[in-house]
């Protein structure tokens, strides 16, 4: 049985009632609570022992991932030290305040030191700041070229695209299936912008997480017997920007965004403002 391994797949499996019993107001931050470690499936009241026992065993933490995550930032801003990130700024679509680099990401400023740190008025997670020294690095400055491919028809997307779409595309679906209004709105406040494509979707959107990467989300809502479908498409010169690890961080790093974003929706808060 393949783990659960984020609170998307965690909460299908809750009454989501939002009853609070276990302690947390609803049932999409208790699943959140889970993967931390924080909770365990027995807190919720209304779950039947038979899920908690075949399930409480079968969740992937988050403790080891997180642990790479920060010794890869460590060693990628190694890398920045050493590296004249100024002279870049041109290349990189960013702008340069003399000594340090300021790059639009998702319609905000981030701004990267010569000693690699990441400041923003937004929160920042490891996961976003990844790809974007990453970026600084290893992009050669090429131009998006308008083409519209799928993640697993980049050159080394095929390998991860399995990974991708339980990672990145099923849970953006399950957001635009339960949260129709919110994932507009959210769309919007990452700067998004409609686009008419070749697609036929009902929803279009493009966001740029990075200047030269752009990302475009197509959604098709649900039809006759017909069930809905959601795809996310790079440009095809988008690993000339980015090594596809990255690509692949910065598709799941959104989903983990909108789920925070979901989960502060009720008072009004967001990570992102």
């Amino acid at each position: 049985m393949p783990k659960l391994k984020t609170p998307l797949e965690l909460y299908r499996l809750l009454p989501r009632s939002n009853c609070g019993d276990c302690g947390i107001s609803t049932c999409l931050a208790f699943a959140a609570a889970v993967i931390k470690q924080e909770k365990s499936l027995a807190d919720c009241l209304h779950l039947d022992q038979d899920i908690i026992a075949r399930f409480e065993g079968n969740i992937e933490r988050q403790v080891n991932i997180e642990g790479i995550r920060e010794q890869t930032l460590k060693e990628l801003k190694e890398k920045i030290r050493s590296t004249d990130i100024v002279s870049l700024a041109v290349q990189l679509g960013a702008r340069s305040t003399g000594t340090t680099l300021v790059i639009k990401c998702l319609g905000k400023d981030f701004e990267i030191d010569g000693q690699g740190t990441v400041t923003s008025q937004c929160h920042t997670h490891a996961w976003f700041s990844i790809p974007l020294l990453h970026y600084i690095l290893f992009s050669e400055g090429a131009d998006p070229s308008g083409l519209w491919v799928p993640f697993r028809e980049l050159e080394q997307g095929k390998t991860w695209n399995p990974l991708f779409e339980r990672r990145c595309e099923q849970p953006l679906k399950f957001i635009a299936d339960t949260h129709g209004e919110l994932f507009e709105d959210l769309i919007r406040m990452f700067s998004g912008t409609s686009s008419h494509t070749t697609f036929n979707a009902d929803v279009s959107v493009v966001l740029y997480p990075l200047p030269k990467v752009p990302i475009l989300i197509c959604y098709w809502k649900p039809e006759d017997d017909l069930q809905s479908r959601l795809h996310l498409f790079f440009d095809d010169r988008a690993e000339k920007n980015l090594p596809v690890e990255s690509l692949f961080t910065l598709g799941t790093g959104i989903v983990r965004m909108l789920e925070q974003i979901m989960l502060r929706h009720t008072d009004g808060k967001t990570e992102f403002e």
